[in-house]
């Protein structure tokens, strides 16, 4: 006999409720493996057939962990660790899916399917994949995620709130779970997240899925450019070095004042002379830290070095820069930096976009057509002032 954990109050009104499609929009932490996962192995227990399904086989790791540990030990269950199966001796099944491989699904019929994080899965996975494997028994579905705007699942949520048998929606924001560190966790996160990226992960919100980033760029765009730094104060540049078609960007902040006082931008120039005029730029702003992206700037930085530039390396990759750009937001957004009335900032900022990845990360960039070198620069400079890292070892 399988010993499981009791539910919440909350989600065991969920796991009662008699409707065969519902829509769980849950913030993060809430707990939606625990209930998904007692619904799953309840339905293995009478011997029934559950499919689980998460956006990429990375996804499905926190759940295949919980049922491992719960059911691991049964002499009456057989583990599949490299099918990532279950199996009762009366034909009993839960497998466990990766939506970056739904074909797999197609053929299989159960009285149970999960969806888990459906909002990074197209509409179609779901009614032309999973739904057709639950008409062999009348099975139910759930699909349970983060909201991603208001796309198919936003409007399911909608149908499920409006009374539309067989529809019932549910939202749970992080604060509901009643674990101290949990919700000391949403906390932290409202200090140090986007407004909206807080409503959407942490509150379960739907809003508007415009794709932009920054919000109060024009209200932050409130400083002329000065030409030298002031006796005393301390700067930090944030550089992203030109590569074929983009463009050498030099962001200058006082990191007392939160101040973005000089831009310079320049393309189609030498690296020599672009390592020439960092030099007489640090100079002016009073010999002047620079942050300078690697990536493919070996040489470039090379070159910075032997001119005497005061050096640190940044390294992009798709976590950095997710980090430095939320920083970059936070600050705009809050109204903690002043930037340039620079018309070309103002337009590559109010342009950039992001895009969340079926791994739940975000990816962020220009436009096609479009440049970012002169956010990329400012993000730069604005992480060495966040981070608070002024005591550089130089390269």
């Amino acid at each position: 006999m399988l010993i499981l954990p009791s539910l919440r109050p909350d989600q065991l009104a969920i796991a009662q409720h008699p409707a065969k499609i519902k829509t769980l929009a849950m913030g993060r932490r809430w707990g939606k493996t625990i209930l998904g996962g007692v619904l799953a192995v309840n339905t293995l227990a009478r011997h029934g057939k559950v499919g689980w399904c998460a956006p990429t086989y990375k996804n499905t790791r926190p759940l295949w962990r919980w049922v491992q540990a719960t059911c691991g030990g049964e002499p009456a269950i057989r583990l599949s660790r490299s099918e990532r199966t279950l199996e009762t001796s009366r034909g009993g099944l839960l497998a466990i899916y990766s939506g970056d491989n739904a074909d797999a699904i197609r053929g299989e019929s159960f009285h149970l399917m999960i969806v888990d994080e459906a909002a990074m899965l197209p509409e179609e996975a779901i009614t032309d994949v999973i739904m057709p494997t639950l008409a062999d028994f009348d099975g139910d579905l759930i699909v349970i995620g983060t909201p991603k705007g208001k796309n198919w699942f936003y409007h399911w949520y909608q149908r499920g709130l409006s009374g539309d048998a067989p529809y019932m929606s549910w939202r749970a924001p992080t604060r509901d779970n009643p674990i101290p560190n949990i919700r000391r966790a949403a906390e932290l996160a409202r200090e140090r997240r986007t407004e909206r990226s807080y409503r959407q992960e942490w509150e379960a919100a739907f809003i508007d899925d415009g794709g932009e980033v920054f919000r109060n760029v024009r209200a932050c765009a409130t400083v002329e450019a000065v030409p030298f730094g002031q006796p005393g104060h301390q700067y930090i540049i944030g550089v992203d070095p030109a590569k074929q078609t983009d463009y050498f960007v030099a962001q200058v902040m006082d990191v007392g004042t939160h101040e973005h006082v000089h831009q310079d931008r320049s393309n189609h120039v030498e690296y020599t002379l672009q390592a020439a005029r960092l030099k007489a730029l640090s100079d002016r702003f009073n010999g002047a830290i620079c942050i300078i992206e690697t990536n493919g700037n070996e040489a470039f930085i090379e070159l910075a070095i032997q001119q005497g530039i005061p050096v640190q390396r940044f390294t992009t990759t798709n976590a950095t820069k997710y980090a430095i750009i939320e920083k970059l937001t936070v600050a705009l957004e809050r109204m903690e930096i002043a930037i340039l009335n620079d018309a070309i900032l103002i337009g590559e900022l109010e342009a950039f976009s992001g895009e969340k990845l079926p791994s739940g990360t975000m990816r962020y960039g220009a436009p096609s057509g479009m440049h970012d070198d002169t956010v990329m620069a400012l993000a730069f400079a604005w992480q060495g002032i966040a981070a608070g890292q002024l005591e550089w070892t130089f390269a």
